[in-house]
């Protein structure tokens, strides 16, 4: 007989009292905020234990899913290679190596391989290692790159010479993006604010030079703007690039005059964003200052001023133009109708006009992602894209303009028994409470699925206009294959219906994001998908603001929720502008310092919005090192829940202590995260046989 856990730690209580606006924000628990102090760390180490230790009967499950999933991974496998310049470049992965190796060859795929970057070289010695910014010059001897080693977004650039494989002295610390001029000897690169974690300086660096040589080129000095330095496709221009979440500016330079003046195209304006690129002579924009889904504009390099714009593709309702891909003969508009992607294929004459009817590339699935995947050669008639849905894995596909014909270059394989035809995937719509209907994406194991529903489980995240991805995990195979129903929620706030979506799910309409996901949760089990009774959820960052959000209007909805570093302390990180990204922030969820913003804000915090009830199980995860959601937001969360929750449901807090927002860097290691996580899940949905062994799960290799 198993013995019973231990009580939950707690966390000692000294109360901090703030008044805004009439409303007093009592908080018992902002001291855990003091991360070098060493209450602060023991009392993460005994949460981290208690977890451990109610976790502890599920270690034998955890170690089969680990199990099937390493099954389903080809841990030595090879990239598609793409070509730039002389050479071809792939990245491979070894059985047993956590992390990937860059590689080239030179002119052709059969002649020897060249390994320019060994991440795993990088990692040694390290609990965490992250590649940032990847740079190779135009004559493909210098390779420019960035690491973290521990999860706060803190890189390191460093320059490696590729003839003899040594790195120089340069070196520079804080960087984000990073492109070379054309005579490649010149680096520019940005540089973070150590405070709000924005790039916001741009420098010049002459190789071989010190950082301290380098030449500030431009700095933003306004906090809601990120700054990013990148060079056009064809290698003619850099582009300087200074965007908040709905405004943004570029500015331009010829890359073979590095020393040279950077020229503005179009001053920003509230709620206008364009992007730019360059073709033969004429800056391309997509612009949303028409109409929020964006339009594309052409203009004249010696005058690219908005009165000078003339429009190619016109802003359309139904239609987000989400990206635009130049190429020398062909460009390809990347779309996004009916909340599904579509890629346009373009031919292009000399003076940028369009040159007959485009041509739509085609996806088979009823839910699905399209995009393009790494495209280096200006000059040419082939344009690679990536393809992958809920039951087809990753492939990369390339399209040839002169044909319209696709060639499949390399799908992902899946070891392990996995047949695709095992597997369903549909698309729905539920309605919201103000009758809008929402799309929703949805996977099952045919043979496993319940006429009474099965276990179900929600993914959401609905902030910022990102659509939420819908791929293929072959991790998920373990719970598709205990009976589980993925559900995925494109709710409001998301960019899954374009930018109109966002802006309905985002400020003072915040709640609809909320509003939705309860609607897709009542349809699913009303429509038989799922079991009422075995419903859990999940999220992370501003999606773990959904999950906390909508657990704390129906608690009753949902029996478990994982939750991944969650933005939950809303009112006093918002308050607070000292936090990095705070002020910024302002264009997504409102200024809590202005009175309406604030009580709306109040309004949906999880954090203040605990109240005593029967909350579900909960396995709550933070990282010590997180640098976009602090660990002490889900810290206090948990803790100030022990005081109100009426239930016996498990509520567990688990911290990475040597990692940030993503979690674990290695990919064995993030795979014992997830079985971990899982077998939270399929413990509390009372699913951790269900459907007994599969096709895909036996014969399974034991690795450490």
């Amino acid at each position: 007989m198993s013995q019973k856990p231990t009580a939950p730690p707690t966390a000692r209580r000294q109360r901090t009292e703030t008044v805004h606006f009439q409303h007093r924000l009592e908080d018992d628990y902002a001291w855990l905020r003091e991360k070098d102090n060493p209450e602060v760390t023991a009392y993460l180490e005994q949460e981290n234990a208690y977890t451990a230790e109610v976790m502890a009967p599920t270690e034998s499950l955890q170690a089969r899913l680990y199990a099937e999933m390493l099954s389903h991974i080809k841990e030595t496998d090879v990239s598609a290679p793409f070509r730039e310049g002389e050479y071809f470049y792939y990245t491979r992965t070894e059985q047993g190596a956590q992390y990937p190796i860059f590689c080239r060859k030179h002119r052709s795929v059969n002649n020897p391989e060249e390994i320019i970057l060994d991440v795993n070289e990088l990692a040694r010695g390290e609990a965490f290692m992250a590649l940032g910014a990847f740079a190779i010059s135009g004559d493909g001897n210098l390779l420019a790159y960035s690491t973290d080693v521990t999860g706060f977004r803190q890189y390191t650039l460093h320059v490696k010479d590729l003839s003899t494989g040594r790195l120089g002295p340069d070196r520079a610390e804080r960087v984000g993006s990073i492109a070379w001029a054309a005579n490649n000897r010149t680096l520019f690169y940005t540089v973070e604010d150590e405070e709000t974690k924005r790039q916001y300086q741009l420098y010049r660096h002459r190789l071989g030079d010190q950082q301290s040589s380098d030449v500030l080129v431009w700095e933003e000095p306004d906090e809601r703007f990120n700054i990013g330095v990148g060079r056009t496709r064809d290698g003619e221009y850099l582009f300087l690039d200074s965007s908040s979440h709905t405004a943004s500016e570029q500015w331009f330079l010829p890359a073979g005059e590095p020393e040279g003046k950077w020229t503005l195209i179009e001053p920003r304006r509230d709620n206008i964003e364009y992007y730019a690129d360059h073709r033969e002579g004429l800056f391309y924009l997509r612009v949303n200052d028409t109409a929020r889904t964006f339009r594309l504009v052409a203009a004249p390099v010696g005058n690219p001023s908005r009165s000078q714009w003339r429009e190619l593709i016109a802003a359309r309702e139904d239609v987000m133009l989400e990206d635009f891909d130049l190429f020398q003969s062909f460009a390809v508009a990347v779309e996004r109708c009916g909340g599904l992607p579509r890629l346009r294929v373009i031919a292009l004459g000399e003076q940028g006009e369009f040159l007959g009817a485009s041509r739509e590339i085609s996806f088979p699935e009823p839910t699905y992602s399209a995009y393009p995947q790494t495209n280096r050669e200006f000059a040419t008639t082939r344009f690679r894209y990536g393809y992958e849905s809920l039951v087809s894995p990753s492939s990369v596909y390339e399209f040839d303009t002169e044909t319209g014909a696709s060639i499949l270059l390399k799908e992902l394989e899946i070891p392990g028994g996995f047949n695709r035809t095992n597997y369903r995937s549909e698309r729905l719509f539920a309605t919201a409470p103000d009758g809008v209907q929402v799309p929703v994406s949805l996977v099952y194991r045919i043979d496993a699925r319940r006429p009474e529903g099965n276990p179900l489980l929600i993914s959401g995240y609905g902030s910022y206009g990102f659509p939420l991805p819908i791929g293929f995990r072959s991790s998920r195979l373990c719970l598709l294959d205990r009976g589980v129903m993925l559900a995925y929620a494109h709710i409001r706030g998301g960019g899954d219906l374009g930018k109109p979506w966002h802006d309905a799910g985002r400020l003072l309409q915040k709640k609809n994001t909320f509003t939705d996901f309860i609607a897709v949760t009542e349809f699913l089990t009303r429509s038989g998908y799922g079991d009422p009774s075995r419903v859990a959820i999940e999220g992370g960052s501003a999606g773990g603001l959904l999950t906390g959000a909508v657990t704390n209007m129906r608690p009753e909805l949902f029996r478990a929720v994982i939750s991944r570093v969650p933005f939950v302390d809303v009112m006093n990180t918002m308050l607070d502008a000292s936090l990095p990204l705070t002020v910024a922030e302002y264009e997504e969820w409102g200024d809590p310092n202005q009175q309406e913003y604030f009580e709306y804000m109040l309004g949906y915090s999880p954090y203040d919005n605990l109240t005593r009830a029967e909350y579900p199980a909960m396995l709550v995860k933070t990282s010590l090192n997180d640098s976009q959601v602090m660990y002490w937001e889900p810290a206090k969360y948990v803790v100030k829940l022990r005081t109100l929750n009426t239930g016996l449901h498990s509520l567990l807090l688990h911290t990475n202590m040597s990692a940030g927002h993503g979690g674990a860097s290695g990919r064995y290691d993030y795979l014992k995260e997830i079985a971990f996580d899982y077998a939270f899940l399929l413990r509390e949905l009372g699913a951790e046989n269900a459907g007994g062994a599969t096709d895909s799960t036996r014969s399974i290799p034991q690795r450490p």
